[in-house]
């Protein structure tokens, strides 16, 4: 059976979902009832998940951010994964990485996984100027990701969370965006050159003195 620090960092993951994917008038409900939940409840609540998702061939929420299924503010991209903002963050500029195939173990991820995060904490640290940057390994049911978390004062992995606005996230995503995607240049349309027309034995008036 899961300890009590176990249980109480699965329900902040399961939490945070909650917060990220359920309608408004449901979001109270649902969290109150995983905050009430035995490590016993929490153990059996994520087998009945897991199974139900393996049964009904469904995609976690991470997968369907990956394919554009939910609503994202991606900042970066490569091959093998996407960046996108913390809707929910504990610091400005904290933003996941999320390993576009459905890893369960931090021991699967790729050299290119962990360059994409590389490249969004030194962009971070160029933007922001945090202190340090945090980047701890995290599997959010079942999809093992990577929180990248600025620290600026003394916030740590477990610090207290916010709801950033539409707003925020929109000029958060505009400043982080990689500059190919998001100042993509329309090309240059060249004005041709006037043509000189060669002509021969036309007759010229000589130059006056």
């Amino acid at each position: 059976m899961l300890s009590e620090d176990e249980s109480e960092k699965v329900k902040k993951n399961v939490i945070q979902q909650i917060e990220s994917s359920f309608p408004e008038d449901k979001k109270a409900t649902a969290i109150a009832e995983i905050e009430a939940m035995s490590p016993k409840e929490i153990e059996d609540f994520i087998e009945k998940n897991t199974a139900q998702s393996n049964s009904q061939g469904t995609k976690c929420i991470f997968c369907s951010i990956v394919f554009n299924e939910i609503p994202s503010h991606k900042i970066s991209e490569n091959s093998e994964a996407v960046a996108v903002l913390e809707i929910n963050p504990i610091s400005k500029g904290h933003s996941l990485i999320i390993p576009k195939k459905h890893l369960s173990s931090e021991k699967e991820i790729s050299k290119s996984v962990l360059s994409l995060a590389k490249s969004v904490s030194k962009k971070i640290k160029s933007k922001f100027s945090p202190k340090d940057i945090l980047s701890p390994f995290q599997n959010m049911m079942g999809h093992e990701i990577i929180s990248i978390i600025p620290i600026y004062k003394d916030e740590a992995q477990n610090s207290k969370r916010r709801k950033a606005s539409e707003e925020e996230l929109a000029e958060m995503q505009k400043i982080l965006s990689d500059s190919k995607s998001s100042k993509q240049k329309s090309p240059v349309e060249k004005k041709p050159k006037p043509q000189i027309l060669k002509e021969k034995n036309i007759w010229l008036p000589r130059r006056l003195p």
